[in-house]
């Protein structure tokens, strides 16, 4: 497929206008159950609509402010400004030859162009011009280099940057994140890492002269694999392929070279590309050049980008977006209309009944149907029960499979750690007093480094094992909802002697709202899903690499280690089998000290995890619970209210059936609007 930026501007809008109009309905209905509200009061009582009230409000606002977030992520100098500038149309980022992009700068659209600097100390932001945000807070890659090796920030004090632009991709909904360097420091890839679940896609941009290197390697196996992320790979600067080879004009030297970086980049990409299952190689990765689109663009914002790999991209993009994310996110916001018309139309069948029944009638059988209150009680009390007792049991499995991983460490040091160690001709940096600080400081570097990736190895398994208990809790809050929907259907026959009979087709829409909030199966309602309890708690096994790290005291741990070692290289002679024999002695020195660390690490660590997993679930139950209480409550209040408005005055029954009816009538209306608008999207 291919398709120009025209098209993909032309179906962005599409979607934003789509979107606005979903927002407006959504907020319509909320709008009508409110109103709806207070004519109850002064009528036959409130029907008990405050969660779906309180639901499709947060959902139409969510809506309303709704963006496609890209996260742009690479090595440094691999095009990743020139790439978005190419893609925005504008020279807008720096991307000059020399200097690097040193903030992490968030892309977003505003009527006026506005960059502002935001601190991470406390100071307020501030605003500046594009020529002193380019001027000022971008570096050399000399300098770069040297504060990677000493494991510093360029701009510690400083968070990230908002730059505010008015350009047609972003005021069609569109929010571009661009990152520094991967290999910038850990701390900073730490802060890009912060945005990966928060975005739609990751925009990963390699360099065909340099591929896949064993930073990105480095980066794709600990932060992108296995994570359920959709990640597209930017191969950039695909044409100096050709201009790298002896004679560009062979087209069969080029077909050679061509189809050997392609090899090396699949062999290496793939299994990033597979998808439940499904292969997407060919859907995800895209071979372009980024000076070439920009060059074209600048000079006409429609330009044909043939052979620069952007009409290739833009139509994966393009689907991914207008189709895939759209239609998922829409689908949530139908889910949550066709659930408060089922709550609508509930009610009301349960009210217009209750109208014609005298006050001591309606009194008994409220009276009568108090076992069956007791019993959605009792189902939220199991619930509650089952949800502990996972609790318990994974915070222990995942505390006592860090302790036990930190302790198997031990087995495996020597090889792990041999590609974390200075090279050999760094290691007789030693004996020279000037580039000595230069040595301690990446060894040390090589050292935090290989914490950080044995430690993201643990935690993604520690993430795949919460996922999965919650995963068990979705399928035990939907045999508990199919339980609750029984108990209150029998609630509405006892009160007024009609049997409710559910066709199949509408069995999913009476679950109750809180198990599909438990099930994940909307998330629209406070932005986040109920199943995806890492962000309702806002833990990050991440924080346990910082933990594990502070503890070992990485400056204390070389500082132990490089004076005996020094002594150690002094008895050596120089060559390439004594630097062979240095590299594993310098791994047994750091291993003995290692060792000694790590049983107190893993003790010191061990409650730490074990109350963050704990508050997983404790966040996870605190919602649920919380629902289940909202809606037994709201029914018997429904109630409750009848009876209030039956003894202070005479209720009009064909006056408010009347009423009831066009309730009805308007929030079937409106659910109608969305379905359309849903189905419009599908096409």
């Amino acid at each position: 497929m291919r398709i120009e930026t025209t098209n993909f501007l032309d179906d962005l809008d599409r979607v934003a206008q789509n979107r606005a109009a979903m927002a407006d309905e959504i907020s319509a209905i909320s709008t009508t159950l409110r109103q709806v509200e207070t004519e109850s009061a002064g009528a036959s009582g409130q029907l008990g609509l405050e969660r779906e009230i309180e639901d499709l409000t947060n959902a139409g606002e969510i809506l309303k402010a709704g963006v496609f977030r890209l996260l742009v992520l690479g090595d440094m100098k691999r095009g990743k400004s020139t790439f978005l500038n190419a893609l925005l149309g504008e020279n807008l980022l720096p991307s000059d030859v020399n200097p690097c992009t040193a903030l992490l700068t968030v892309l977003k659209y505003g009527t006026e162009k506005r960059v502002t600097i935001h601190f991470n100390d406390g100071k307020s932001p501030l605003q500046t011009d594009f020529r002193t945000f380019k001027e000022q807070y971008t570096i050399a890659p000399e300098e770069a280099k040297t504060l990677e090796q000493n494991n510093q920030q360029a701009f510690p004090d400083i968070s990230h940057a908002v730059v505010e632009y008015p350009l047609a991709l972003l005021e069609k909904g569109v929010e571009i994140v661009d990152s520094p360097g991967l290999n910038d420091t850990e701390a900073r890839n730490e802060l890009s890492l912060g945005y990966i679940h928060n975005c739609h896609a990751i925009l990963f941009v390699m360099r065909s002269t340099q591929p896949c290197t064993l930073g990105e390697r480095r980066y794709l196996e600990n932060y992108i694999k296995d994570r359920g992320l959709s990640v597209f790979f930017l191969i950039n600067a695909w044409d100096q392929v050709k201009e790298s080879l002896i004679d560009p004009d062979d087209a069969e030297e080029l077909a050679q070279a061509e189809s050997k970086l392609r090899r090396v980049f699949r062999s290496n990409l793939a299994e990033y590309c597979n998808i439940d299952g499904y292969d997407l190689y060919d859907e995800r990765l895209f071979e372009i050049s980024a000076i070439q689109a920009l060059r074209r663009r600048i000079k006409n914002p429609d330009a044909n980008l043939d052979g620069t790999g952007f009409p290739e991209f833009l139509a994966a993009l393009n689907t991914f977006l207008t189709q895939e994310r759209a239609v998922s996110e829409m689908r949530k916001a139908r889910t949550l209309a066709r659930q408060a018309q089922h709550r609508v139309q509930e009610s009301i069948d349960l009210r217009i009944p209750l109208l014609d029944q005298d006050l001591q009638e309606l009194k008994q059988r409220i009276d009568s149907v108090e076992p069956e209150f007791q019993k959605l009680s009792e189902i939220r009390d199991r619930f509650r029960d089952e949800i502990r007792q996972l609790e318990d049991k994974k915070a222990r499995a995942i505390a006592d499979s860090f302790r036990t991983y930190l302790m198997g460490m031990e087995a495996t040091f020597e090889q792990d750690f041999l590609k974390y160690q200075p090279n050999e001709l760094q290691f007789f940096d030693f004996f020279s007093e000037s580039k000595r600080e230069r040595f301690n400081a990446k060894s040390q570097q090589g050292f935090q480094q290989y914490l950080n990736d044995k430690c993201a190895a643990w935690a993604l398994t520690a993430d795949q094992e919460l996922k999965a208990a919650f995963s068990e809790l979705s399928q035990r809050a939907e045999q508990h909802g199919a339980s609750y929907s029984e108990v209150t259907a029998q609630i509405s026959e006892k009160m007024t002697g009609i049997q409710a009979r559910l066709h199949s087709s509408e069995k999913e829409e009476s679950a109750p709202s809180w198990a599909k909030w438990a099930m994940g199966l909307f998330s629209l309602s406070r932005g986040n899903l109920a199943g995806a309890a890492l962000a309702i708690s806002g833990f990050d096994f991440g924080t346990v690499t910082l933990n594990l790290v502070a503890t070992v005291g990485v400056a204390f741990l070389f500082g132990s280690i490089l004076g005996p070692f020094g002594v150690l290289l002094a008895g050596l002679a120089i060559g390439a089998f004594q630097a062979d024999d240095a590299r594993q002695r310098f791994a047994k020195a750091v291993k003995k000290e290692l060792v000694h660390h790590l049983p107190s690490v893993a003790q010191e660590q061990w409650q730490p995890i074990y109350h963050s997993v704990q508050e997983c679930f404790e966040a996870y139950e605190d919602g649920i619970i919380q629902r289940i209480d909202d809606d037994i409550q709201s029914r018997k209040s429904e109630l409750d209210n009848l009876v209030r408005q039956k003894e202070s005055r005479q209720i009009d029954r064909d006056v408010e059936v009347d009423r009831l009816m066009k309730v009805r009538s308007q929030i079937d209306q409106h659910c109608d609007r969305v379905e359309s608008i849903y189905r419009s999207l599908l096409g």
